[in-house]
């Protein structure tokens, strides 16, 4: 297998080529140290205030066309740029410095007033700009649920992104380079040059990051290396560097191995590739199960989600992870690689303890597989935290059964942020199963959470409140049955 020691990328129209990378590098450190380009600003350092947003332009999954992603670039490694274009605030200029329509959108609106944020709101909206030609006020504050500002307040910024799109047709401006308009067919030609087959290998003097061309080769290099650091979108790993100041060596990227960013459906299964991000796999969840899906809009940012990978946040393994109470409901198996040997495990099997999990040496999670509904299959998932974007779980319940002449059978209950691992509630399901969802059997469920949890009390929230709240949700799920709206999401948004 060929390998390439430099990781090769696009910014402002121009090639970049760079060998002995620092394997932690941020993108954030690389713009602003190196570049000396500070319209990218750091505030949280931890991918949660959006000010350090910049946009990711990447071939799609045919070759064939773009997407346009925001991330943050303060916990995005250097080295995954590979085979991109990446667009910052200075990107965005015109011809003689002429403003880009998301950027007098924010002039013309006063949407800006110390201006630490405006560059992560603008390229947040520029994405948004890029993907939606005529967003409704849900899209647009969704658009811009990782973006804090403490300055303006958000409407004036919200009619930015109303105007932004009387001031331009959604076709031009893709990104301005050598002083001239960059049309969309032209970019998929100088990124289509940068894909190859070979396996990347930098370095810096210390330590190595290695990514990956095939699944093959990844096994390999588990096998070579099992104390690794295995990244996907990193935006929990970046948090060890930016956070925690982990020197991690060696990184084995898997962002460069198609084989794990395909998602498909084989006998009634939806199977999910560890490459693929939130963004490209909630879609598909909630096409299966719609009433998954006010847990997903509320979870992260689209800055992380267009990191994030879902296998990623399933083999990481927290306790309050919002994937795995959903997941772990309806069945999910995750199914894990060493060398060229596959096995598979029940989700609830494959968490032994606090981050801990049931892989070998060398083993990885190569895909999950989630089986689909049948028609009379309920799934719901309910997510309680202290602020509604953006935030995660105190407690989060993922419920599915079959529903058989009014009576519950095939019950699962999940809980996540109950235990030190999203664990299954055996005595509340055992309360509900062959049994209609009447208040006699929803008492006894709820009655029954006392024997299968002993929650703790840290920052999120305490014991008792875990107690009550997961008690609760099951009371929510038979109003929920009864055709009562229960729905917190329509309440979080303005029409």
């Amino acid at each position: 297998m060929p390998v390439r020691d430099r990781v090769r990328f696009f910014m402002n129209g121009e090639l970049v080529e760079l060998a002995d990378v620092d394997p932690t590098r941020t993108v954030l450190q690389y713009l602003r140290e190196d570049c000396v380009q500070t319209g990218t600003k750091e505030g949280c350092a931890e991918g949660d205030c959006g000010a350090c947003t910049v946009v990711l332009v990447a071939l799609d999954a045919a070759g064939t066309g773009l997407t346009v992603r925001a991330v943050n670039a303060c916990i995005q490694f250097l080295a995954t740029l590979d085979g991109k274009e990446l667009l910052t605030i200075e990107s965005l200029a015109g011809p003689g410095g002429q403003l880009h329509p998301v950027q007098q959108a924010m002039v013309d609106e006063h949407g800006s007033q110390c201006g630490f944020c405006t560059p992560g709101f603008v390229m947040s909206l520029f994405a948004l700009f890029k993907s939606d030609s005529a967003p409704d006020r849900v899209a647009i504050d969704n658009a811009l649920a990782g973006n804090l500002c403490r300055c303006t307040g958000y409407r004036p910024i919200v009619a930015a992104a109303r105007r932004m799109y009387e001031l331009a047709d959604n076709s031009s401006w893709l990104t301005a380079s050598a002083g001239a308009n960059v049309g969309e067919s032209d970019l998929v030609a100088r990124l289509a040059a940068l894909q190859d087959d070979a396996d990347l290998v930098v370095a810096d003097a210390d330590r190595q990051f290695l990514a990956p061309a095939t699944v093959d080769a990844l096994a390999a290099a588990m096998l070579e290396q099992p104390s690794a650091t295995l990244l996907a979108g990193g935006t929990d790993v970046g948090l060890w560097v930016t956070k925690e100041y982990r020197d991690l060596d060696p990184v084995i990227y898997i962002g460069r191995v198609r084989e794990l960013a395909v998602i498909r459906v084989a006998d009634s299964t939806l199977h999910i590739g560890a490459g693929v991000t939130l963004t490209e796999a909630v879609p598909h969840l909630v096409e299966h199960y719609p009433d998954f899906e006010e847990m997903f809009l509320r979870w992260a940012s689209p800055p992380i989600r267009n990191a994030a990978t879902l296998v990623g946040n399933v083999a990481n393994g927290s306790p309050i992870g919002d994937s795995m109470p959903a997941l772990m409901a309806v069945g999910t198996e995750v199914v894990l690689r060493k060398g060229s040997r596959r096995r598979s495990l029940p989700l609830e099997a494959f968490y032994v303890d606090y981050q801990v999990k049931d892989l070998e040496p060398g083993e990885f999670v190569e895909r999950i597989s989630v089986p689909l509904p049948t028609g009379n299959t309920v799934a719901r998932c309910y997510k309680v935290s202290k602020r509604f974007d953006q935030d995660i779980s105190a407690v989060c319940l993922g419920v599915s059964f079959v529903l058989d002449d009014a009576v519950a059978r095939n019950v699962r209950l999940a809980y996540g942020g109950m235990a030190a691992t999203v664990r299954r509630a055996t005595n509340a399901e055992q309360a509900i199963e062959g049994r209609r969802l009447n208040d006699a059997t929803i008492a006894a469920a709820m009655d029954a959470i006392d024997r299968d949890f002993d929650p703790i009390s840290d920052m999120r929230a305490t014991a008792t409140y875990r107690r009550e709240i997961s008690k609760n949700l099951i009371k929510r799920l038979q109003l929920d049955m009864s055709g009562k709206t229960t729905s917190v999401y329509r309440y979080g948004r303005a029409s």
